[in-house]
């Protein structure tokens, strides 16, 4: 296919079926194409900006896939979570610079994938932490903030130095990233005691400002 024509079918996926991210099979597929041919092609559509190799063998065009995309193909058992979802909470004044992720796949206890998308840093977390939400992958503000709890004891580094915390004595109901106190607890209760006595111990410091 022509540069044009993989333009309008990519644009077409992504308006019809909502597709954005392509595996080479489904491509080759496309295109009617042997594997080389395709690498071909490939080159010369993400020299002219067209499409992005977004992770191994996952193609799609420019600026179309959104990290929550990304990451549902690269590992279907993560979610978001940690400084990445407090942010989106509104409960962290400072923009992360990953995106935290917990998985219960086997591998390295943390490994690292950057991309077009953002860097993604995955930590494979004990069954009785790993807690994926329901929808969209992102944890809820209670269980994120208990995340960033658990992560941040675990390296060995406070927590309340990493970030500033704001709204974490809003009500959701008024604050769409506020808590829920009560689902905060019954969360924490999931991991070790010293996690909660920390979440205790942000929201005193916290009230008092």
């Amino acid at each position: 296919m022509k540069a044009r024509e993989w333009r309008e079918f990519l644009e077409e996926q992504r308006k019809v079926h909502g597709k954005v991210l392509f595996t080479l099979t489904e491509l080759a597929n496309a295109a009617l194409a042997g594997r080389n041919a395709l690498n071909v092609e490939l080159s010369r559509l993400r020299q002219q900006g067209i499409v992005v190799r977004y992770a191994q063998g996952l193609y799609g065009l420019r600026d179309a896939v959104s990290a929550d995309d990304l990451l549902v193909a690269m590992d279907a058992h993560a979610y978001m979570t940690g400084i990445h979802a407090l942010y989106l909470h509104h409960l962290i004044a400072q923009v992360p610079t990953a995106i935290t992720c917990f998985t219960d796949r086997r591998g390295p206890r943390v490994h690292v994938r950057s991309t077009p998308a953002g860097r993604f840093v995955f930590a494979c977390v004990r069954s009785r932490v790993y807690d994926p939400p329901a929808g969209r992958p992102v944890a809820g503000p209670e269980q994120a903030l208990c995340d960033f709890v658990y992560l941040s004891r675990r390296a060995r580094v406070a927590p309340a130095s990493q970030v500033t915390f704001r709204n974490l004595g809003g009500l959701r109901s008024a604050n769409p990233g506020g808590l829920q106190m009560d689902l905060l607890f019954r969360t924490a209760k999931r991991y070790p005691s010293t996690v909660g006595e920390e979440v205790r111990r942000i929201l005193s410091a916290t009230s008092t400002r």
